[in-house]
């Protein structure tokens, strides 16, 4: 804990909420206790609260002053579907269902950033307080705008924050334009000619169409883009219909392709398109592909990033903070609300020991209960920044 942070003095407060919370953990829309709890503590704190937006979501809205002037700050609340293998006394009750994200410290860290303002905030104008469910799939985030999130909260800007384990706490990263990836399945079917395993001749093997399928995907990123642009294609399931001397007529191939730019990501897919159906042509085979984006990139406001960093160095120190980070591969659908409203997304230290320095969705992850003072400092930050 660092005693010079404005919400030091509600670490004791914070650490039972979240502990609270990782002991709780709910999937995507499943959140009710979560978002039940959320409310209560919004309402204690003195903020007018809104339920049910976008399923489980919770909005608070604080209003401080007559200026019209508005942030939006965004948290989100699911767990993931894993067995939790840490031994501390908070860990997981819900069998097969953990927190294993940091959602349940990024949900407690903008609670005690909403007691901090409600109690003794010094700022002019209105912050809502966004709590998102099922962020996981990437269905949170358009479910809450769906249901007018931003048409009766309108908002000025909007930020939103998640920890990196590996990070010291204490650090800051974000970064203007891209800054995490978005993320597409896809599908191939190929429907060849099974037949016998002796007498290959006789039809056309789907695991060989398939497998060199499988090898010209790897082209798309490596010889077919811009090697200034990121990208990655990832086959992670091959399925066929053979058995022991039964050669397969029928083979599918899913996967995940990941972009920095909606224009990576048409390319990869225009690329993928070409490839199966010139592979399966020279096969003569058919060939059917599906690629569904389900999280767009985050494309962060110039301004608002500018304004995010500023705020960290003012909290931590400009030895603390990364500007220009290197955007991140991994996909957050916080992008359809920076979509929707000029925002930003900044990265904070999770800690470099421990399970606090554990990957993301592993089984052994933890968040760490010393970056809770810092995270909900940085909104208040941020808060009487823009809000001044």
């Amino acid at each position: 804990m660092t005693p010079d942070l404005k919400t030091s003095y509600l670490f004791d407060e914070l650490t039972e909420i979240r502990h609270d919370f990782h002991a709780h953990p709910e999937l995507g829309f499943d959140e009710h206790r979560t978002s039940a709890r959320v409310a209560e503590l919004l309402r204690d704190y003195g903020l007018e609260v809104h339920e049910g937006v976008g399923s489980t979501g919770v909005v608070g809205v604080l209003q401080r002053g007559n200026a019209t002037s508005s942030v939006g700050l965004r948290a989100d609340m699911d767990a993931l579907p894993i067995n939790e293998q840490n031994s501390f006394d908070y860990r997981s009750t819900n069998e097969n269902v953990m927190h294993a994200c940091g959602h349940d410290g990024h949900t407690t860290m903008l609670l005690g950033a909403a007691k901090y303002l409600a109690k003794s905030g010094n700022f002019n104008g209105r912050v809502v307080f966004i709590f998102q469910p099922n962020e996981e799939h990437g269905l949170g985030a358009p479910a809450m705008i769906d249901q007018g999130l931003f048409e009766n909260f309108d908002v000025d800007e909007v930020y939103g924050m998640h920890n990196m384990p590996g990070m010291e706490i204490g650090k800051f990263a974000t970064r203007t334009g891209p800054m995490t990836a978005s993320e597409s399945l896809f599908e191939i079917e190929i429907n060849a000619r099974g037949g016998h395993a002796a007498l290959p001749h006789m039809g056309v093997d789907a695991i060989t169409v398939a497998s060199q399928i499988v090898g010209a995907l790897q082209t798309i990123v490596s010889r077919k883009l811009n090697p200034a642009m990121n990208g990655v294609v990832s086959v992670t399931e091959f399925i066929a219909d053979g058995t022991r001397n039964v050669l397969p007529g029928n083979a599918v191939l899913k996967g995940d392709a990941r972009a920095l730019t909606p224009e990576i990501a048409h390319q990869i897919e225009a690329k993928m398109r070409n490839i199966v159906e010139g592979i399966c042509l020279a096969h003569e085979v058919t060939g059917k592909t599906q690629f569904d984006t389900i999280f767009p990139a985050i494309i962060n406001s110039s301004a608002q990033a500018h304004s995010a960093s500023e705020a960290a160095r003012k909290l931590a120190g400009k030895n603390n903070v990364d500007g220009d980070s290197e955007p991140k591969l991994f996909s957050e659908d916080f992008a359809h609300m920076a979509a929707a409203k000029p925002g930003c997304f900044i990265l904070m230290g999770n800690g470099t020991a421990g399970s606090n320095a554990k990957p993301l969705h592993s089984a052994d992850y933890d968040f760490n209960d010393e970056a809770l003072t810092w995270g909900s400092s940085y909104w208040v930050q941020l808060v009487e920044q823009q809000l001044g």
